[in-house]
């Protein structure tokens, strides 16, 4: 028997989890990228908090670096939001240090390379959610369907009573599928956004790393606004569909499907 004394396993907190991945990030590239050097050349004036492009993207990068470590650490565990996280995060640091060009410049095709590398997350999880689905593990049951939301013990045990097993089977297939579509949409929208923010971006200027920095910020920002806002409401939409298909075949109501929160 579990002793009701022993603590439950830390959660990541949601607000916790914006204000390192995303506002931070974007209050870094947004206001410390001006370089020195260059206010003055230009008869700017220079604050404080001007550190240049290098240093600022190093600030931006390094809160969601240390969290994923930290969280990694702390729980002595997997977690898949905080892997990616950190996946994004080295794969944003690495394509800025090939962007970059030693004199100042930006390589001229940053906007595609940085769409595709925004995509290239959403899409892998896009197909190893769609592949996964006859594995041992499908992918739906680690981020939807899973046993901390669903009552899924029961759930199966109700489905072999009443003989519904292919309706089961088949609600989950489709569930996978509206799921995977979820991170499509996303994969094509990052890149849209990517290009969209970089139209028009000079490479050559002499303030080209400030430029960069500071559309890497608003891309960060809108694609939380943007992206995850509609993606959010396709889980939701995908949820209550789940919901309804399981009440149908097991003649469960929602507070006997779902565990109590």
């Amino acid at each position: 028997m579990p002793d009701p004394k022993a603590k439950s396993p830390s959660q990541e907190h949601p607000l916790a989890n914006i204000l390192i991945n995303v506002l931070i990030p974007v209050l870094a590239l947004s206001y410390l990228s001006k370089d020195p050097a260059l206010q003055v050349k230009l008869g700017k004036s220079v604050q404080p908090w001007h550190i240049g492009p290098m240093w600022a993207m190093i600030v931006a990068l390094l809160p969601p670096l240390a969290y994923g470590i930290w969280h990694f650490v702390k729980t002595r565990k997997g977690n898949v939001f905080s892997a990616l996280g950190f996946i994004s995060v080295l794969l944003t640091g690495g394509l800025t240090l090939y962007l970059w060009n030693a004199d100042g410049t930006v390589k001229p095709n940053a906007g595609l390379l940085f769409g595709i590398k925004e995509g290239s997350i959403p899409l892998v999880l896009a197909f190893a959610i769609l592949t996964s689905h006859k594995s041992a593990s499908p992918l739906i049951r680690v981020f939807l369907y899973n046993d901390s939301i669903f009552d899924i013990p029961k759930i199966e045990q109700r489905v072999a009573e009443r003989g519904t097993q292919d309706g089961y089977s088949r609600l989950l297939l489709q569930a996978t599928r509206f799921f995977a579509g979820s991170f499509f949409l996303s994969a094509a929208m990052n890149l849209g956004l990517a290009l969209w923010f970089f139209r028009g971006f000079d490479s050559m200027a002499p303030d080209a790393l400030e430029t960069y920095n500071s559309i890497v910020g608003k891309l960060t920002g809108w694609s939380f606004a943007v992206i995850g806002l509609p993606v959010m409401a396709i889980l939701f939409v995908i949820l209550m569909r789940l919901l309804k298909g399981l009440r149908e075949l097991t003649g469960m109501d929602d507070k006997e499907l779902m565990l109590p929160r």
